[in-house]
């Protein structure tokens, strides 16, 4: 190259993560710690703040230069409206947590399903003979399909309001597992149960956390920030086994790098010591 002359032109392939609030996403950390990994060099990933109304008209502002989307609260359910095809799986949880743009067409799939899956495999909670979930909203649904696919055919839904739980309930029944819904008040007559899956946010889940500990059940608990919950922390006290959120994240970004890249050798461990290294950071 003579002096002077301009250096070759590097493509950048970008994918981000959208939702609101989405400023504390772990998501960013996560991919970007495979594409490091992986050579991936000219990938980029960012978050994106998008409500609902606005993702129709993102996603129509797309170059070719993207190659996917993961999705977060309150996205997942009305993608499936903006998706050219999608994945049986995010039909049957009735949303799509991550969409993949190649060829110019959009394909909505979850991997919620697969990151809980794994995370419950991972800690040794593979197959619970019966289970009891708190919540009755996307994750739940997830929740109920995982539950489905390592092997059980019935479930309790402990919810606040009865009436929300259709969606869930549906979900459940699509994968051949009977729901059974009680109010959140009712929970301690729901147990005892082998795991207890919370997907409460924050700290709604605080008042159960003695009920549960003293039921002798596994916990999975989707709150990753801040850790323990008292949840969490009851269970443990207890000598029970504990699965936490940050363990789904992990693996359900796992599945999206894969999804996105079409590459299988996605570096799981580098990934976790990132996230786990930002979330200490911030605590």
């Amino acid at each position: 190259m003579a002096e002077g002359e301009p250096g070759p032109v590097t493509s950048v392939t970008r994918a981000a993560v959208l939702g609101s609030p989405i400023a504390h996403s772990l998501s960013p950390t996560l991919h970007r710690a495979a594409y490091a990994e992986m050579g991936l060099d000219t990938w980029s990933y960012e978050a994106i703040e998008c409500g609902e109304d606005a993702l129709a008209g993102l996603l129509d502002g797309l170059g070719p230069e993207w190659a996917g989307l993961s999705l977060t609260m309150p996205l997942k359910r009305v993608a499936l409206d903006l998706v050219d095809t999608v994945s049986d799986l995010a039909v049957k949880v009735g949303g799509a947590n991550t969409i993949v743009l190649r060829d110019g067409r959009r394909h909505g799939d979850n991997t919620d399903v697969y990151g809980i899956v794994t995370a419950l495999t991972e800690a040794g909670v593979s197959a619970p003979a019966s289970a009891l979930v708190l919540g009755g909203g996307a994750t739940a649904a997830s929740a109920l399909a995982a539950l489905a696919g390592l092997g059980l055919d019935e479930a309790v839904l402990a919810v606040r309001t009865p009436d929300r739980a259709a969606g869930a309930v549906a979900v459940g029944e699509r994968f051949g597992l009977a729901v059974r819904v009680v109010t959140l008040d009712r929970v301690a007559e729901a147990l005892p149960a082998e795991l207890v899956v919370s997907t409460l946010p924050g700290r709604a889940a605080d008042p159960f956390a003695e009920p549960v500990a003293a039921s002798g059940a596994a916990l999975f608990d989707v709150v990753y920030a801040p850790w323990p919950t008292a949840l969490a922390t009851a269970v443990a006290r207890s000598g029970g086994t504990i699965v936490g959120g940050f363990p789904m994240l992990l693996h359900q970004a796992v599945r999206q790098v894969t999804l996105m890249t079409g590459r299988d050798d996605v570096p799981v461990e580098a990934m976790r010591a990132a996230g786990e290294a930002e979330l200490k950071r911030r605590t």
